[in-house]
């Protein structure tokens, strides 16, 4: 029943955030009366750090997967464009802000993920003998953080931009799956190429005459 308990609390966070979850909609969830959410939890906080912990173990099973697939950096943007799986760590994190007694497991939590996912990252361009012009653990962030921002954008019905965004992440890492050149590079050193000197030069000589 502890177990089933956990599971309503998360589903709860998914469906409508933290605040939706009570001892009387943890207990509705089950169909059960409010009393048996205070038999296996003395407070809310505990629940709330029953579900942190119990996402933690299932996170860190599906990091240790993606380190074990044929494309590992690919596997863990697929982990990291979970739509269900940002809005937990953005509602874990809202919650932080507002229980100190939760603050500390979500921050552990948090803090295991990502050292997790930047090993694994490390991991995989040491094998290939790659030395990254980014940091491992600067690209953990930047994939997470991109991850949560669509999240958080699609559950307010904002989606401009988003399949276009994340079609050019996973382009990017299947050219590094190939050995090929990143479109990334490719886009910044087209960019960064001084336009119209041609035209300026022009005029200037125009201007001598």
């Amino acid at each position: 029943m502890r177990a089933a308990l956990v599971e309503a609390a998360e589903q709860l966070i998914r469906e409508g955030g933290y605040p939706a979850v009570t001892a009387r909609t943890l207990a509705d969830k089950v169909n059960l009366k409010r009393q048996i959410v205070h038999y296996y939890f003395l407070t809310m906080d505990d629940v709330f750090i029953a579900v942190i912990r119990q996402n933690a173990e299932k996170l860190r099973a599906q990091l240790l997967e993606a380190a074990r697939s044929d494309e590992p950096l690919r596997a863990l943007q697929t982990l990291n464009q979970d739509p269900e799986q940002a809005t937990l760590a953005m509602e874990l994190a809202a919650l932080a802000r507002r229980r100190p007694a939760v603050r500390a497991e979500v921050g552990r939590a948090a803090k295991e993920a990502r050292e997790l996912q930047t090993h694994v990252m490390s991991e995989h361009l040491k094998q290939r003998g790659i030395t990254p012009g980014m940091q491992p653990i600067v690209a953990t962030i930047l994939l997470t953080s991109l991850a949560q921002v669509l999240a958080l954008e699609a559950a307010i019905d904002i989606s401009s931009g988003h399949t276009e965004t994340l079609e050019f992440v996973d382009s990017c890492l299947r050219a590094f799956a190939e050995g090929r050149e990143s479109p990334f590079r490719t886009a910044v050193e087209s960019t960064s190429k001084p336009r119209g000197r041609r035209k300026l030069v022009s005029k200037a000589a125009r201007k001598g005459k």
